[in-house]
């Protein structure tokens, strides 16, 4: 029993020494980003081996563009769209968490609603099927609380999976960041390196795919619609003049005066 004891110990104490030296490789990583823009992200890294294996082919647009050269309009349409407290808050929005998750219940709530709706349903029907089988509960959409520097932590270094583990590193990343790096240097790393559409990263690459510009020319409402198709940049591409976006990319409009910018 001593020896397993031992073992064990050494195993943890080996665990507790990986678990160190990774935030200790996170921590350099970072600090040298105060001065050397990140050249890829853990994302976008996983994005060109997918269009490889699935299209055989990667079709890549992106292009840094320094801070000062971004249009204010588009950091005050990504704040007031993704993140308004961006300028306030030390890297998580404990509210917006909190509100995302009340939000996240209520769906969870409609769609087992639904799914016994539906099992109910069946029975009358007599058709026998909802006396056999277990309702099947229709997919609930997650809505996320993340703010702009969580955003830019999981995209930077971590994976897209969704467990306890993963979003623990991504509250100890995310202030690393805040620590280490100002408000205007991580807002410029996000506007670099986000998704835009597929194979499509950064202000500069989404200001020229959709509006033929340079980033720095984007007017108020482009910089809005952009905004608008951070959440969903695959789904929104498609139309990304659709009547959802424009209408949402007009709500945007109208809060970016409010918008304090770091």
């Amino acid at each position: 029993m001593k020896s397993l004891g031992r073992t064990l110990g050494r195993l943890l104490l080996l665990l507790l020494l990986a678990v160190l030296v990774l935030q200790l490789y996170f921590a350099a990583r970072i600090a040298l980003m105060i001065w050397i823009a990140p050249q890829s992200t853990s994302f976008q890294r996983s994005e060109i081996w997918r269009l490889g294996v699935e299209k055989h082919s990667v079709a890549w647009s992106q292009q840094w563009v320094d801070g000062s050269e971004l249009p204010a309009a588009l950091k005050r349409a990504v704040i007031a769209s993704e993140d308004a407290g961006f300028a306030e808050h030390g890297g998580v929005d404990w509210d917006a968490l909190e509100k995302a998750w009340e939000r996240n219940q209520r769906e969870e709530a409609r769609a087992d609603k639904r799914a016994q709706g539906t099992q109910t349903s069946s029975r009358n029907n007599g058709n026998g099927i909802g006396n056999s089988l277990s309702p099947v509960r229709p997919a609930t959409k997650v809505v996320g609380g993340s703010t702009i520097t969580q955003q830019l932590a999981k995209n930077l270094f971590l994976s897209g999976e969704r467990n306890l583990a993963r979003k623990a590193q991504e509250f100890v990343i995310t202030l690393m960041l805040e620590a280490t790096l100002s408000k205007r240097r991580i807002l410029e790393i996000y506007l670099n390196n986000v998704e835009w559409g597929e194979g499509v990263f950064g202000a500069q690459a989404a200001a020229r795919h959709y509006f033929r510009v340079d980033a720095k020319q984007l007017s108020a409402s482009q910089a809005a619609r952009l905004a608008v198709m951070l959440p969903a940049p695959k789904r929104f591409e498609k139309r990304p003049a659709s009547p959802y976006v424009l209408s949402r990319a007009a709500t945007i409009e109208a809060r970016m005066g409010g918008v304090e910018l770091p």
